[in-house]
This record gives structure tokens, C-alpha cells and sequence, in this order.
């Protein structure tokens, strides 16, 4: 107001609004000469068109203070105005800007010190923009990362990951959520291996056995796209359960095919089936896939048809094989006696499998005992051998032999003898070791093998002596008969009174018997 005073006290227009413009302007841009220079052109260019412009309209020049001091009124109002809605956008900027940090979880800018409002608003304009583009960086990378995770949980059917949609996450949770997403992945790889080699499995089994998939569950391992199987840990425990259940299944079918081939090689055997037709079951006699079990089983319902057919022809070599082991074992006649079913003739499917049994039975036994068995077979083979040279050399005919026999078997003879002694020490050593091994006595054709030999000794003595007694009682009887014939003859020649003829022409003794 004292400005204007004075400059109202001023008689001259021109000069009052001279000096009251270079005061105004001087003040203001006091800062910089630069401009101080060219706001005062701009104002005296400015001044010289207001001054025209009042002329013309012929404003007095009273009323022209007037205005100027309305200019100057609305030029503060109208800065006033910019600077509150400088203010304003500072507030919003710094309001936004803070809401943008608390988004993404960042530390407060430090703002510059001795700042304008413009150089404030300017600063917090390029922070915010700054702010947006992380933030748009980051909900871009969110949301891709969110559809991998997605896919991943569709695939192995866990849960997504814990995410507030609406929020923003910080650089430290985004590698958090990278690192779970990396490790989905490689579970996704570790299961998807183990998947496909199981089904791969599956699928072999399912081809070996002819199994065509029943369940929901197994159209969908064998007929569904593999990229939409789910991986969770259920299905993959279900697929090793259908993996091991196949699995039993095929060991229980390749069992089946085992027991039907040794049963259609027993039934061969049995009924001395021919090479030919053995030949054309031979692509069927490895494997066991289900086309192979049927092919087997239907020969064997066949063979066991012929073979109730030819039951008695089997049952009767069932005997003579039990006969042979009877031989093998030196059963007793009691013994084979007390297996009644050897004597039966009713030929029933019970019968052969009793006799089966019975030979079973025997064959453990022989094998149990085997050793013993042939030692003591080859003790009979030697006894045979030396009882038959014991005969020969008892035959008076065996003299006329002129060849080398005689020698040779008189040593083969004595060689036995030796022989026969050593295998009976022998075996008495290993029966004894046997017996005691087995608390129980080692029994051949129903007595212990020690008495059994020394029985034949004693029949063998018992017969030699009754042999050399015949021989005796029949060289007496031949002596005796001799002396009677001669005695005879000189009664007779007595009483006819004939004397001996030397030559002996013309005369034959006749040989009287005892009752003559």
C-alpha cells in the first residue's frame, strides 16, 4: 500500500507506471539478471501495448491504476491457485507414491534438500513412474508364474500356491515363488520318469497276461494322453498297486505254465507219448503269456483224458516201477506186503495216486539212503558172482574144458574171496556210522545186513556141506553096488560051472539094482 501511495501521488502516468513495473519486476526475478533482462523487454512491450490499448479506449488515467491493480490481483490469485493445486498434486503424487511402496513392499525414497514445488512435484512424477513400471513388471511375472503353477497343480493335483490375487508380491517372495515353482518342476520330472516306466511295465504285463483294463482307472493309464494324466501321489500309488497285482498275476501265471509242463512231461512219459507229437507242442513249452497257458492247459486236459483212459496201463507201470524200488531198497516180503494196494485191481484215479505216492515215498528213501543201497548191491553183484563160480567149480564136467576157462576162473574165484571179506568190513563200518547218525538199524529184505550175510555164509556152508554129504552118500552107494555085483557074479558062475572067460568076449555084466 505504500508503493501504491506513492506511485498514486506521481502526476505523470507513464512515469508512476514505469517505476512501479521495474520495481515489480526487479523484485521477482532478482534471482537471474539473464531473465531479469528479458522479463523487462517483455513488460515494456507489454506496457506499451496496455498503453495503447487504454488510449484508445480512452480510460482515464485514474482508472488505470485501478486495473493494474486488478491485474496484479488476479495475477496473485491466479498463482495462488497454482500453488495450492501444486500442492494438491503433490499430496496425490506423495499419497500414490506411498501406496505404490507399500504395494511393493519397498523402503521410503529420500527426498532432495531445498526443493521447489515443481522440483518436488517433478521428482515424485518420474518416482511414481519408477513405481508403475516395477509394479507392472512384477504382476507380469506374477501372473505367468501363476499359470505355471496352474498347469503344475493340475498335473499332480496339489493346491496353488498361496497367493492374495489382489496384492503385489516383493522381490523376495517372487524368488520364493520361483524357487517352489522349480521344485514342482522337478517333481513333476521325478514322477513323469516313474510314470511312464511303470505304465511301460503295466503294459507288458497286461500283453503277457491278456488282461484287457476292467477299471476306470486302468482305461485311463492305458488309453488316456499321458501329458493329462494326473501325477499325485495317489495315482502313482495306485499304479504301483495295479503294477503289483499284474506282477503277481503273471508270477502266478508263469507258475500255472511251470506246473502244467511238468505235468504234460510226466504224462508223456506215461503214456510214451511219441518225439512228433511232443515236437508240436514245443513253441508252447516256454513263456507264459495267456494264449501259451491256454494251449498248455488244453493238452493237458487232453493227455489227462488219455490218461484215465489208459489208467490200468498206468497203474500197472506204476507197480512194476514200485516193484524195481522194492528190488533197490531189499524190501522184505513182509514189507511189500504191508503196501495192500499193490494187489488191488480196482483201477481207479485214488489207486494210481496212492501208488504215486508210494513211490514218492520210496524214492526219498533210496535217495536218503543210496550210498548203503548200491554198496550193498555191489556186495549181492560179487556174492552172485562168487556162489556161480562156487557151482562151476562143484561141476565135474568143468574138466573136460580145454581151453583157458578153468585157470581163469579158479582166479577170478580166489579174488572174490578176498573181495567179499573187505566190502562186508566195509560196509559194517558205514552201516554202524549210519545207525548211530540215525538211532535206528539199517535194514535189508527185513533184517539187519549183518545177519542177512552172515545168513547167506551159513547157507552157503549149510549147502556145501549137504552137497559134499551127497556126494559121499552117493560115491558109498556106488562102492557098495560094485562089491555086491562082484560077489554075485562068482555064485553064478558056480552053479552053471563056467569058468571066467579072459578074453571077455562074448559076455556083458549086467548091473543089479538094489532090489535085485
Amino acid at each position: 500500500m505504500l508503493f501504491i501511495s506513492f506511485f498514486c501521488s506521481c502526476k505523470h502516468w507513464l512515469i508512476w507506471q514505469v517505476h512501479f513495473f521495474s520495481f515489480f519486476l526487479f523484485f521477482f526475478l532478482l534471482l537471474s539478471e539473464v531473465l531479469v533482462e528479458d522479463s523487462t523487454a517483455c513488460f515494456y512491450k507489454a506496457l506499451g501495448q496496455l498503453q495503447e490499448i487504454w488510449d484508445s479506449i480512452g480510460i482515464p488515467e485514474d482508472h488505470r491504476l485501478q486495473r493494474v491493480q486488478c491485474l496484479l490481483d488476479m495475477m496473485i490469485a491466479e498463482e495462488k491457485s497454482l500453488k495450492e493445486r501444486l500442492l494438491k498434486r503433490i499430496d496425490s503424487y506423495q499419497k500414490e507414491q506411498d501406496t505404490l511402496i507399500k504395494e511393493l513392499k519397498l523402503e521410503p525414497f529420500l527426498e532432495r534438500e531445498e526443493t521447489t514445488m515443481l522440483e518436488l512435484e517433478q521428482d515424485l512424477q518420474t518416482q511414481i513412474e519408477e513405481l508403475k513400471r516395477q509394479k507392472e513388471e512384477r504382476l507380469q511375472e506374477q501372473k505367468l508364474l501363476q499359470e505355471q503353477d496352474q498347469k503344475l497343480c493340475e498335473i499332480l493335483c496339489v493346491l496353488p500356491y498361496g497367493l492374495d490375487n489382489d496384492s503385489v508380491l516383493s522381490i523376495e517372495e517372487l524368488n520364493q515363488f520361483r524357487n517352489y515353482l522349480a521344485a514342482l518342476e522337478e517333481t513333476k520330472a521325478s514322477r513323469w520318469e516313474d510314470f511312464v516306466s511303470t505304465k511301460k511295465q503295466i503294459l507288458l504285463c497286461m500283453e503277457d497276461l491278456g488282461h484287457t483294463p476292467e477299471t476306470d482307472f486302468e482305461r485311463d493309464v492305458v488309453y488316456k494322453n499321458e501329458e493329462t494324466f494326473c501325477l499325485s501321489l495317489e495315482n502313482l500309488t495306485a499304479l504301483k498297486n495295479l503294477l503289483l497285482q499284474l506282477e503277481m498275476e503273471k508270477a502266478e501265471n508263469e507258475a500255472v505254465c511251470k506246473g502244467l509242463r511238468s505235468r504234460i512231461r510226466e504224462l508223456w512219459l506215461w503214456l510214451q507219448i511219441s518225439t512228433q507229437e511232443r515236437e508240436a507242442l514245443a513253441m508252447f513249452m516256454t513263456g507264459s503269456k495267456a494264449k501259451i497257458r491256454k494251449v498248455l492247459q488244453l493238452d493237458m486236459d487232453r493227455l489227462e483224458d488219455l490218461r484215465i483212459q489208459n489208467l490200468k496201463k498206468m497203474i500197472e507201470a506204476s507197480k512194476v516201477e514200485l516193484a524195481l524200488y522194492w528190488e533197490k531198497c531189499f524190501y522184505s516180503q513182509q514189507q511189500k506186503e504191508a503196501f495192500t494196494y499193490y494187489y488191488n485191481e480196482d483201477y481207479t484215479e485214488i489207486l494210481l495216486k496212492l501208488h504215486g505216492e508210494e513211490i514218492v515215498k520210496l524214492k526219498q528213501y533210496y535217495k536218503l539212503h543210496k550210498e548203503l543201497f548200491e554198496g550193498v548191491q555191489k556186495w549181492e553183484k560179487n556174492w552172485r558172482l562168487f556162489l556161480e563160480f562156487e557151482r562151476k567149480a562143484s561141476d565135474p564136467s568143468r574138466f573136460m574144458n580145454r581151453g583157458g576157462n578153468l585157470l581163469k576162473e579158479e582166479k577170478q574165484r580166489a579174488k572174490l574171496q578176498k573181495i567179499l571179506p573187505k566190502l562186508e568190513e566195509e560196509l559194517k563200518a558205514q552201516i554202524e556210522m549210519w545207525e548211530k547218525e540215525h538211532s535206528k538199524a539199517f535194514v535189508v529184505n527185513g533184517q539187519k545186513f549183518i545177519e542177512y550175510i552172515m545168513e547167506q555164509w551159513e547157507m552157503f556152508h549149510l549147502k556145501k556141506d549137504k552137497e559134499e554129504q551127497e556126494r559121499q552118500l552117493k560115491k558109498n552107494q556106488q562102492t557098495g553096488a560094485e562089491m555086491l555085483y562082484s560077489s554075485r557074479s562068482k555064485i553064478l558062475c558056480k552053479k552053471q560051472g563056467l569058468r571066467p572067460n579072459s578074453s571077455g568076449k562074448g559076455y556083458k555084466p549086467v548091473m543089479l539094482t538094489e532090489k535085485e
